[in-house]
């Protein structure tokens, strides 16, 4: 229960004369408030809740008695914030086994003693007053906790950041790459039926994923990974090994594996040289055998990278660079995917507006 210390004592009784024997007992240390009938009472029960330390109830009411209003408090689970004591002339057997289960604390018979009645209520509200601080810091550190748990989830995707971009530095490649293959990944997923079936966060960890997809590159020497001309067959062999590196990178960082990307990004990684036709690498994967985010990763690095300058070539137009891809030049990639990348094109074109020969 949240808010401001209890302060009051309310006090349900259709009797004045009860309700001022109440109150004089109690008003030193607590703010007193009063009602006279049933229904009354529950409405400031739930109007006032969290000023109210506890509850003295009549049993015989008019409008609403008492019985009934325990029963609605204890629906509500009012009964488990509010102690409620019932105060009455004839606590019969079944009335009080009624109020016990309930949610009553206590049934104080009429006429009352005033320095027994204090002392019953005043040792069941500290004990609601504890339990209340109680929760309180719990939620405090529970609250703290998911803050932090956040903090650390949001480093951890910002070191994998930072490595990637470095990564693209190094092959003299802007750092903006990475971020256009999250962007075109998660525009994919998020605005085509390609995503079906995966919810929100999921895209977005996927998104963190693609980040990730050229990390293995860190082990790749210089003179390879920014060779002007064409790679020899050896020189090849070394580029490929980036994606079974990479994976093993990703898999060897701790942080890494305790985070809910870690499952999408391993397989970004490891697989997004993967081709339809299975002539792809690391693991001649066909067909869906890869899943459709790594396939969404693997058209978008390419797209990527024709529209880009490189080290070792000038940006194509666009056009150009969409039909080397229909055109098989580049690999052969699942058709519906082609099919939904060629509806979204004229908008993933817009992310290079601002970042041409980037």
């Amino acid at each position: 229960m949240n808010g401001p210390e209890c302060e009051a004592i309310l006090i349900v009784d259709d009797d004045e004369i009860n309700r001022v024997i109440l109150s004089n007992i109690f008003q030193t240390d607590y703010q007193i408030l009063e009602a006279e009938n049933g229904r009354a009472g529950l409405e400031m029960v739930t109007r006032l809740r969290d000023r109210i330390c506890a509850l003295l109830l009549d049993v015989v009411m008019p409008e609403m008695d008492g019985m009934e209003v325990l029963r609605q408090m204890h629906q509500q689970g009012l009964t488990q914030e509010i102690p409620v004591f019932m105060v009455t002339a004839d606590p019969g057997a079944s009335t009080i086994r009624d109020a016990y289960q309930h949610g009553v604390m206590d049934v104080i018979s009429k006429p009352v003693v005033p320095y027994v009645v204090r002392r019953r209520v005043d040792s069941v509200v500290e004990l609601f007053r504890a339990r209340r601080m109680l929760g309180a810091e719990v939620e405090r550190q529970r609250d703290q906790l998911m803050l932090q748990t956040q903090q650390l989830a949001e480093m951890g995707v910002g070191m994998v950041e930072a490595l990637a971009t470095a990564i693209e530095f190094r092959s003299d490649e802007s750092g903006e790459h990475v971020r256009r293959i999250r962007d075109i990944t998660t525009y994919l997923l998020s605005e085509t039926p390609l995503g079906e079936g995966l919810t929100e966060d999921e895209i977005q960890l996927i998104g963190v994923a693609a980040i990730t997809h050229d990390v293995g590159k860190i082990s790749i020497p210089d003179a390879i990974l920014n060779k002007k001309g064409k790679l020899t067959p050896e020189e090849f062999e070394i580029m490929k090994s980036h994606t079974v590196k990479g994976a093993q990178l990703l898999s060897s960082i701790p942080q890494m594996r305790g985070h809910s990307a870690y499952h999408y990004a391993y397989d970004v990684a490891l697989h997004h040289h993967e081709r339809w036709d299975g002539r792809g690498y690391p693991d001649g994967l066909v067909g869906d055998q890869t899943p459709i985010w790594t396939q969404i990763v693997s058209l978008a690095d390419v797209y990527d990278a024709l529209v880009s300058k490189r080290c070792y070539k000038d940006p194509f137009p666009n056009h150009v660079a969409l039909e080397m891809i229909l055109d098989g030049q580049c690999g052969v990639f699942n058709p519906r995917l082609l099919e939904y990348f060629v509806r979204a094109e004229p908008v993933l074109a817009q992310l290079y507006q601002s970042t041409r020969g980037a």
